[in-house]
């Protein structure tokens, strides 16, 4: 599933390929992906004479602003969006198409169709699912490490799934969890609640530092993720311990080991990374 890294790297390469471009019709062949409004006929009428004037993000949704509505986008699993010139040939796997006036068209792909729309009117996105409940940006000064201590010292789950907890913090995925924690030397199934002051500056700075470094490399590249121009991510190439199993370390040369932690494959280094006692 595209990440935070990756979606931003989807955003940033449509706001150079369709801001400024006017809709002038919209075709949909699997009417489940539009789930506001339910009509999908009334999403296309909304739609039509609408001008994108910027690509936006929020946690793993991006955010398609025209002058009068906002439509919210999630990628799901599979979800890619590619601009092509009119008349050119379409893919078994798109299911819409945003045809613009000046002949190009912005193709949604998604293999498995779990991708989402949403269209609300401008400025109701934020206060309405699937946005109203997300947690602060990562990139935000709403995440502080006092933030994270008043919510972690609540929970006594493991902190690999609080992390992934997108009203925690949003756009953390299995991937990013897993390299934050080998570099803060937290094991994956530590309770949240026993971390120390230290631990959660740490944790905040690392955070911060593996998702800048991820989205600068366009987000990794697991299985079939691409960007909006047909590019592919590189951080995959410096991940530490994800996908590792079996490897040596890099910092002790103990093999990293994979386990399953609140239903997700986590990699983890048992020497680095060893679990605290209660």
């Amino acid at each position: 599933m595209p990440e935070l890294p990756e979606v931003e790297t989807v955003r940033r390469t449509l706001e150079l390929l369709v801001k400024g471009k006017k809709i002038e019709d919209v075709i949909v062949t699997v009417p489940k992906m539009v789930k506001l409004p339910d009509d999908v006929e009334l999403f296309k009428h909304l739609l039509r004479g609408q001008t994108i004037e910027e690509i936006g993000r929020r946690g793993k949704f991006l955010l398609l602003h025209l002058p009068d509505y906002t439509l919210v986008s999630h990628l799901r699993m599979e979800g890619k969006y590619r601009l092509h010139e009119g008349g050119s040939e379409i893919d078994k796997h798109t299911h819409i198409r945003f045809l613009f006036t000046d002949g190009t068209e912005l193709h949604y792909n998604d293999v498995r169709k779990f991708g989402t729309m949403h269209l609300y009117h401008k400025g109701e996105e934020l206060t309405k699912p699937p946005l109203a409940d997300l947690g602060p940006e990562p990139f935000s000064d709403e995440l502080t490490a006092d933030y994270l201590q008043a919510r972690l010292r609540k929970t006594n789950r493991k902190i690999k799934p609080v992390l992934l907890d997108q009203n925690l913090l949003v756009g953390l995925g299995n991937i990013y969890v897993d390299e934050v924690l080998f570099r803060t030397g937290i094991h994956p199934e530590e309770t949240a609640s026993n971390l120390t002051a230290a631990d959660i500056v740490l944790l905040r700075d690392e955070i911060v530092a593996v998702l800048s470094e991820a989205v600068e490399r366009g987000g990794s590249t697991i299985r079939s993720y691409i960007n909006s121009q047909g590019q592919i991510g590189t951080f995959q190439q410096s991940l530490l311990v994800y996908g590792r199993k079996g490897e040596p370390c890099v910092k002790c040369d103990t093999p990293i080991q994979k386990t399953v932690v609140g239903g997700r494959g986590t990699h983890f280094c048992p020497n680095c990374q060893r679990k605290r006692k209660e």
